[in-house]
């Protein structure tokens, strides 16, 4: 599994647009065969800035299902009138645990 990770930086004044185009257009991400889920993240600091988490299968499965697709598309168009500027996506994997202990990198309760 791997967790796109995607920072939007929406207008000032539009973040409510922004969040209602997402909410509209949310199943064509949802609904990309491969994608676990997805959530969607407001920033605290700068309440301008999003964040949306994709879980996905594989990276193929984000690209071939989703990106390369006409619901890649139609979810930019959704929410392109909202957007200060084009938003900056990465991939992260997860690492192993290290076997039988924790692993105070990935376990916020290890002692």
């Amino acid at each position: 599994m791997i967790l796109e990770v995607t920072l939007i930086d929406v207008l000032p004044g539009r973040e409510d647009d922004f969040v209602a185009a997402y909410q509209l257009a949310r199943p064509l991400i949802a609904g990309a065969e491969g994608c676990r889920g997805l959530r969607l993240k407001r920033g605290i600091e700068l309440s301008t800035r999003f964040m949306l988490l994709v879980e996905w299968d594989s990276t193929e499965a984000h690209d071939l299902n989703f990106r390369r697709t006409e619901r890649n598309a139609q979810w930019r168009a959704s929410i392109a009138a909202t957007l200060a500027q084009p938003p900056l996506t990465e991939h992260f994997a997860d690492l192993p645990a290290m076997a039988g202990r924790p692993d105070p990198d990935h376990d916020f309760f290890a002692g």
